[in-house]
Parts: structure tokens; C-alpha cells; sequence
């Protein structure tokens, strides 16, 4: 389910936020002149999202700022982009590189083709986390920046961020924290008294963090906040144009105009639900979370990838193509994703899932049942694509099928 509001479309939270992009659906942030209020809504929810990720403390250095961007891929790259251009001005580094686990999110590879920087990608280790040892080998004179999540999306674990921390600090170099999925769940988890790690601003070592409000924020889609320790990293996101005949320039995030009313979405999400009304999501996801992972136990033909500290459950098996136990779950109504080194699939735990958690344990133990009794794949499904592309050693061949794919569906 990719859906992370609870209820009817048609009322509710939906209807709110659907009533407040209505009403500024007209605005465009770029004219901030104009456009004043959505200008503060803006500052408003990047000011909320930073009190949640450790602007108020004291180890945060009282300068967190950030802005809003249109989704958590936007929020990386102008985080990626940020850190090479400070980290040039800093320490003159012109051939540019980070560091990710093999873990982390597809749109640092972005990040690293759009901005000319080498990737260097290391193994998770065994508990499927961010190994730091390994990442400490590939730290050379060259390294702008080192990533972790929290958590990450495919497994749902929390990277080591307070060794990543102790490890960029201790070689002057930028730290990204991912918390596009854990940013609205994580915070308020901690209150409930689960025990989540340290993960934001209240690390030594954190430069900037991504936190996505169209997931578990509950705004609508394509909200997204970008945060930074201090200004002079920020002021690093920006382009300024001086010399255009067009006039004098400056836009922060890569879009020049930007839907007013989606921040307007945003705000409204944030206000109406406060603190109590995340507090109870929080704790009806991570009670479904734990459910979930009880009944997938119970399957013996199945297991979970590590140990999973959010809403993201994934598994694998020993005993059967999981790709086709995927394909019977799709039949049966279920989107889940299928992921790769190991194979397996996760859901991804919303309020939607609720009222349902028992028919997809239900269905989980059918689908299992039917490929065990009768293994091989179905017709129309996917298994056997992701099957081959797992055993295909040229990786390039593979990304060659991806890129004609999409080239041939938009």
C-alpha cells in the first residue's frame, strides 16, 4: 500500500488538506513579495520539522535551518549538492566523492551523475546496517560527504549514525542523515518509550537531514523538507544569477516556481494533527509493525531481514522463490516491493493497514502455501524478470533494460 493517510478521500484529514492546496492553489513562492503567506508556511513547517529533529537542544548549535522541496529525492540532492560545493569553499576539493552503504537510497546515485561526484558504495554489514569500518577505508582526500538512514528502505534498520557522526567529525567532512521515512515516525516512537538510537541533529557529526512530510507526515505528496546544521552549509544550495537581462535572481531548491498550495497542504497537515495526533499514529503503525513481524514468524518457510526498528518489514526465504509469493500477494490486491542482495519483499507499514493486518498475514500464509504446492511462475508475473536481472553479472545490461523500459512507458 503506498497510501499513508487513514480513511475515506472524500473526508477527514484528506478532505482538509485537499481543501487548504485548494485555496492556494494559485501561489507560487517564488514571488515571495506576493505570495507572503505561503512564504510562512514554508518557514513554519521547515521550523516545526527541525524542533522534531533537534533544533531545540543545545548540541545542535541553534542555527538549524532548511526549506522545502518537492519530494525526499530533491531534499538529497540539494543536500548532496550543498555539502560538495561547502566542502570545496572549505577544503578545496575539486574531484569530488561520497561514501554510501549499498543500503542507501538510489537518489544519491542520482545525485552523484546530476553533480559530477564519484560514488563510492560499500556493503552493509551483517545486522544490514551501514558497515563504518568499511566506509572508513574509502574516506580519502577526496571525500565531501558519508551517508547513513534511518532508517533505510529496503529492510527498515537504522544506520549507526552516532559512529557515522564520531567518523565525519573526525575527518572534517559533511554527514547526511536519510529520514524521509523516519522523520515523523521516529521522533514520536522515542516518546512512546520504543528504544530508537540517536539519528538527527542531536549527533556530533550531522550536517544535514531529509525528512519527507507527503510519507508519515501525512501532507500531501510532493512535500519534503531539507535541513542543514548552520547557514553557511545552506547558503551552499542556493543559485543566484547577477548577469541575466532578465533581472537579478535567486531560487533555493531546484525549481524556480513551486506549488504554493502543496505547502499550504503541508502547514495544514502539521497544524491540525500537533503533537497528540501524531503521538497516536505513531503508536497504532509501530503496534501493527510488531504484529506483523509476529506473524511472519510464524510462517517457517519465511524470515525477516534483520531487525526491523520502524514500520518497514522485509522478508525472504530459504525455502521458495519470493518474487513468487510476491506475484500471488499481487493477485490477491497487495503492493509490496521487491528488493534485491538478498532477495526478498517489504510492506511498508501505514494507518491504512490497520483495520487489515490480519487479511495480509492471511494472505501472506495462502501465497506461501500455493507456491510451496506448486512452485514456478505465474502468468503475468513479475518473478521471473526479477529473477534474471539477479543473475545477470553485467550490471550495464540491466540499467540498458531499465532506461529502454522507461523510455517506452512516458
Amino acid at each position: 500500500m503506498f497510501r499513508y493517510i487513514g480513511g475515506s478521500e472524500y473526508e477527514g484529514h484528506f478532505s482538509l488538506i485537499n481543501e487548504a492546496c485548494s485555496m492556494f492553489a494559485h501561489t507560487n513562492p517564488l514571488h515571495l513579495d506576493v505570495f507572503q503567506s505561503v512564504a510562512r508556511f514554508e518557514a513554519e513547517v521547515v521550523a516545526m520539522t527541525a524542533a522534531l529533529l533537534g533544533s531545540k537542544g543545545k548540541s545542535s548549535g541553534g542555527e538549524i535551518c532548511g526549506n522545502m522541496t518537492s519530494g525526499g529525492t530533491e531534499s538529497i540532492l540539494m543536500a548532496v549538492k550543498s555539502s560538495r560545493d561547502y566542502m570545496k569553499d572549505k577544503k578545496g576539493i575539486k574531484r569530488p566523492e561520497m561514501i554510501i552503504p549499498e543500503s542507501a537510497h538510489s537518489a544519491y546515485d542520482k545525485a552523484a551523475q546530476y553533480f559530477n561526484i564519484k560514488l563510492r558504495r560499500v556493503p552493509v554489514n551483517k545486522e544490514f546496517q551501514a558497515d563504518v569500518k568499511a566506509i572508513r577505508q574509502q574516506i580519502n582526500k577526496n571525500t565531501v560527504l558519508i551517508v547513513g538512514s534511518a532508517p533505510g528502505f529496503p529492510h527498515g534498520i537504522i544506520d549507526p549514525i552516532e559512529e557515522l557522526g564520531e567518523l565525519a567529525f573526525s575527518y572534517d567532512i559533511c554527514l547526511h542523515v536519510d529520514l524521509c521515512l523516519g522523520g515523523f515516525v521516529l521522533p514520536f516512537a522515542r516518546m512512546l518509550g520504543y528504544p530508537i538510537p540517536p539519528f538527527d541533529f542531536s549527533v556530533k557529526g550531522v550536517t544535514s537531514i531529509s525528512v519527507d512530510v507527503h510519507k508519515y507526515g501525512l501532507a500531501p505528496k510532493g512535500t519534503s523538507v531539507v535541513l542543514y546544521r548552520n547557514h553557511d552549509i545552506r547558503k551552499h544550495q542556493f543559485v543566484a544569477v547577477t548577469e541575466w537581462s532578465g533581472g537579478l535572481y535567486v531560487s533555493p531548491t531546484i525549481a524556480g516556481s513551486r506549488p504554493g498550495g502543496l505547502i499550504a497542504g503541508a502547514w495544514a497537515a502539521l497544524m491540525s494533527l500537533g503533537l497528540e495526533g501524531y503521538l497516536e499514529n505513531t503508536k497504532t503503525i509501530m503496534e501493527v509493525s510488531q504484529r506483523i513481524q509476529k506473524g511472519i514468524k510464524e510462517i517457517p518457510e519465511l524470515f525477516i531481514i534483520g531487525r526491523p526498528d520502524m514500520t518497514i518489514v522485509a522478508i525472504g526465504s530459504n525455502d521458495l522463490d519470493i518474487f513468487e509469493v510476491n506475484d500471488i500477494m499481487t493477485s490477491k490486491g497487495w503492493h509490496l516491493n521487491a528488493l534485491q542482495r538478498p532477495n526478498s519483499i517489504h510492506i511498508c507499514v501505514t494507518l491504512q493497514h490497520a483495520q487489515v493486518f490480519e487479511d495480509y498475514l492471511r494472505d501472506l500464509r495462502e501465497s506461501v502455501r500455493t507456491v510451496k504446492e506448486n512452485p514456478g511462475p505465474i502468468s503475468g508475473g513479475l518473478a521471473p524478470i526479477y529473477g534474471a536481472a539477479g543473475k545477470i553479472p553485467d550490471r550495464g545490461i540491466v540499467g540498458e533494460l531499465l532506461v529502454n523500459y522507461m523510455d517506452s512507458t512516458c
